[in-house]
């Protein structure tokens, strides 16, 4: 458990709210208000999946907290982007871990690095997390080996700690990784899951929607997540749209996420989930420069189905922006702006909810537009 004094750590000061003045409303969506989803915490201002970035995503106004899960040797669920942890941790600079590193085939990409399922809980627990994206957050790397590899469970507990503290109560959007790659190494993640989720007041009475690239283990955990938490939303997370999701590539099926967007893919997807998590170039395509072109009927498309939609990720960097938005600083260089136009566009299209790596910027969007 964490203790008072930890948690209140955590939770350290803020940054100034911006002064926003308020604008037409948008295009009306299937949810009363589009929901702020902090991208694996508040990560454009610290290391993402660290109990520091939660904590600055829930000062800085997100709606729900996003943990990424994975497996440990062990059997236990942690909180990381991805199995693989050579970019995210400074496991290069333990000698004592050297001889782990190797190459697997993870959802068909060959990857090389030191992978969570080759580490107990008690080891990973001696490493410390750093930022991904060094050279374009460089400020990011000032809390470089602050922080832990968080379990599920201490997520939970900060979240419910803050909600306790605040009384605003914050919900969970966990997803659920690799999973057919963990089930092929002898591990069931959902059943972790789930236990884990039915083991905590919170996670039983708050707003808790579960994602994955994958359909079978969404369709497979519906009942028993709803019987432990009857306001669980499901959401199909959406890929490129030439790519296989990686349990009906396993099966040998050859249905693409481009075929799960289309009405009547979107209607198959409704029969196992509520919501889904497109990527913003699936709203607005880019070319090859970036540039927007013409937004393609994908949110339409998914509300006629009955489908929330959610879309992935609002980033304040140049280097993320569409080219339309971008300011002349360089692609390093913050441009909340421009991040605001972006996704005021979206909203504009109806989105339901959107992913961001600055929820300060996301929060006051969506207040000054809604």
């Amino acid at each position: 458990m964490l203790t008072r004094r930890r948690t209140l750590g955590l939770l350290s000061a803020a940054l100034p709210a911006l002064h926003l003045s308020r604008s037409a409303k948008a295009a009306p969506s299937l949810a009363p208000k589009p929901l702020v989803f902090a991208h694996r915490g508040a990560s454009a201002l610290r290391p993402e999946h660290t109990l520091g970035a939660y904590a600055k995503a829930m000062l800085d106004g997100a709606d729900f907290i996003e943990p990424d899960l994975v497996m440990t040797k062990d059997g236990h669920l942690v909180v990381r982007h991805e199995s693989n942890i050579a970019d995210t941790t400074d496991v290069a600079d333990h000698p004592e871990f050297a001889d782990r590193k190797k190459t697997v085939t993870i959802d068909g990409q060959k990857q090389t690095g030191w992978f969570t399922t080759d580490f107990t809980l008690a080891e990973l627990k001696t490493l410390r997390a750093r930022e991904r994206l060094a050279t374009l957050r460089v400020h990011n790397t000032r809390y470089n080996d602050r922080f832990e590899i968080p379990t599920f469970e201490e997520v939970i507990e900060i979240v419910a700690a803050q909600a306790a503290a605040t009384g605003k109560t914050f919900g969970l959007i966990p997803e659920l990784k690799h999973s057919t790659h963990f089930h092929s190494l002898g591990h069931d993640p959902e059943a972790i899951f789930l236990k884990t989720i039915a083991a905590h007041e919170y996670t039983r009475q708050a707003p808790l929607e579960i994602q994955s690239f994958e359909t079978a283990n969404l369709a497979r955990i519906r009942d028993q997540a709803l019987a432990i938490n009857p306001q669980t939303r499901l959401m199909l997370l959406m890929g490129e749209r030439k790519q296989t999701p990686p349990d009906l590539a396993a099966a040998g099926k050859t249905t693409t996420f481009g075929d799960l967007m289309t009405p009547a893919g979107l209607k198959d997807v409704r029969r196992y989930a509520d919501v889904i998590g497109p990527s913003n170039t699936d709203l607005i395509p880019r070319d090859t420069k970036g540039a927007w072109l013409e937004p393609s009927t994908l949110v339409d498309d998914a509300h006629r189905a009955g489908l929330l939609v959610h879309s992935y990720t609002a980033r304040p960097e140049n280097y993320f922006l569409p080219a339309q938005l971008r300011s002349d600083a360089g692609p390093a260089a913050r441009n909340p702006a421009g991040m605001i136009a972006e996704v005021r566009r979206y909203l504009d299209m109806g989105i339901d909810g959107f992913f961001t790596d600055d929820p300060a910027l996301g929060r006051q969007v969506v207040d000054m537009t809604f």
